[in-house]
């Protein structure tokens, strides 16, 4: 299967699986009333709540966030007219800032190489990579969090880099973030795992974001940033207070990959999309956001995917994860969160930060799949963009991200609508909100496999006006393509109220005006 095969596929594909979810959408199943009010509102979801994760070793080519890159510009900006892009990941451990050409690269600590985690190979951060960055954003309309490393980095190279990239991004860049999956310092031998804790990162991280602000005096900071231990977020905003001129950190971020690797039997798509992983998303969040608070600031999910060390076939890259990460961001959002970045990036680069491969071609290889069949899978298997030679491809779970990102800038509505759909038996979730228009918009995702949903919405008697529909749909879960479809005519409230048809496995977002 060649990328021109492919991207023929998707054109033809669409119409008719768009009509045969379409039609699915007009059979009747359980039946579930809601009620929408407006009186109370809830957390604000950022109007550029929709982001991307990659790894900083993507900037070792300068012409990947570039100007140049049209067809990668087009992506983001289909993805959301405002976005925020995160650059850190493993392997920003091992890159140097290299001011010139002639820079002589630094000396660096020796560490042994750890399985599954990347391989001790050292790269530059030029200039040109920088200033590359910065007309891609401009291009895009998408603003920046900056990784620098922590794990073997120094004071002053972190200062020195600091600042050419705030005076390069400008208003581009949002924040500086010191140090990746900071926690899982002692397990691939960057500090002493009998030692290291959080009260010791938090004193290193201390002596970097000084001297960053010594040279960048506006600059602002996320952290920790840690990989899987929320508690080091509790135990940070517990010493914060203690600090004394503490540099000024806006945000508190964490990471979150649903399983992995990909050789786990338990990382399947039952298992993603059933109501029990989301109540584990719920207990992290609650703890987040009590530390968020604590300090002052809000809670950013900043990497995550499905399954980790580069995702899995067969779940990773189909509409089950398009279903995921739609439900996934919309929880988030509606808990405070002020944005999500979904990992991804080249092949190359994922591969490089956790240990030289994917294991999600191992599985491939182990099924007997061709070359030609593996290679027509996204690289990373998680990427939301993906990237086949030349050319950029949305994959589904980047539209479950845009889907999402259909409340973007909004403010919640307060309800207990998920758990009142779930009475149905039905695994199925839903969020409304008040947009900025003054529309509100509810999203129902039906993420059971067997079982379609009929919803009531009640609106209250007064409310009039015409409702636009949107569908996220496929052939199946296990498709490997996913679209958003609008409807063609828009329907209209009937005293109030109004009823959606919600077919297994699709989401619909209805927007009714004001």
């Amino acid at each position: 299967m060649t990328t021109i095969g492919r991207r023929e596929f998707l054109t033809t594909a669409a119409g008719s699986i768009a009509a045969t979810r379409l039609h699915l959408q007009h059979q009747t199943g359980s039946r579930v009333s809601l009620k929408i009010s407006t009186e109370v509102t809830g957390p604000h979801m950022p109007a550029d709540f929709v982001g991307l994760s990659y790894e900083v070793q993507q900037l070792t080519d300068p012409t990947f966030f570039a100007p140049s890159n049209l067809g990668l510009i087009r992506q983001f900006k289909a993805l959301a007219p405002r976005g925020v892009l995160r650059l850190g990941g493993n392997t920003s451990e091992f890159a140097w800032w290299k001011p010139a050409p002639g820079s002589p690269e630094p000396a660096h600590p020796q560490l042994p190489a750890v399985e599954g985690w990347p391989k001790p190979q050292y790269y530059a951060v030029t200039p040109e990579a920088v200033r590359n960055l910065a007309a891609f954003l401009s291009a895009t309309g998408w603003t920046c969090l900056y990784g620098i490393g922590m794990g073997t980095n120094t004071p002053q190279r972190a200062a020195e880099e600091a600042a050419f990239v705030a005076e390069t991004l400008r208003a581009s860049l949002q924040y500086f973030q010191i140090g990746n999956e900071v926690d899982f310092f002692g397990r691939h031998n960057m500090r002493d795992a009998k030692t290291w804790s959080a009260k010791i990162y938090l004193e290193e991280w201390l002596s970097l974001a000084r001297a960053v602000t010594s040279r960048v005096s506006a600059a602002k900071f996320g952290m920790p940033d840690v990989g899987s231990e929320v508690a080091w977020l509790t135990e940070i905003a517990d010493l914060w207070a203690s600090i004394r001129n503490p540099p000024p950190v806006t945000t508190v971020s964490h990471h979150y990959y649903f399983g992995g690797p990909a050789t786990n039997p338990e990382v399947n798509i039952p298992n993603l999309l059933k109501p029990a992983t989301m109540a584990k998303v719920q207990k992290t969040a609650d703890a987040a956001t009590a530390a968020a608070n604590k300090m002052g600031v809000r809670v950013r999910m900043t990497e995550g995917n499905t399954c980790y060390r580069g995702g899995k076939p067969g779940v990773s890259d189909v509409f089950a994860a398009a279903l995921w990460s739609a439900d996934y961001s919309l929880l988030l959002a509606s808990n405070n969160y002020s944005g999500i970045n979904l990992h991804g990036g080249t092949g190359k680069s994922v591969a490089n930060s956790v240990g030289g491969f994917l294991p999600g071609d191992i599985l491939l290889k182990e099924k007997g799949e061709s070359l030609e069949l593996i290679a027509a899978h996204p690289h990373p298997f998680y990427t939301p963009i993906a990237t086949f030679g030349s050319e950029y491809v949305m994959e589904p779970v980047a539209y479950g991200l845009k889907f999402a990102g259909e409340l973007s800038g909004g403010t919640f509505l307060p309800g207990d609508y998920t758990s009142q759909l779930q009475t149905t038996g039905v695994d199925a979730t839903a969020y409304a909100a008040t947009l900025p228009s003054g529309d509100v918009a509810v999203i129902i995702l039906n993420k059971d496999t067997e079982q379609n949903l009929e919803v009531a919405l009640d609106f209250g008697t007064g409310r009039t006006g015409a409702v636009e529909t949107k569908i996220l749909h496929a052939a199946a879960p296990d498709s490997r393509e996913a679209h958003i479809t609008p409807s063609s005519e828009p329907g209209h409230l009937q005293h109030g109220q109004y009823t959606a048809d919600v077919a297994r496995a699709t989401g619909v977002c209805l927007t009714l005006s004001k």
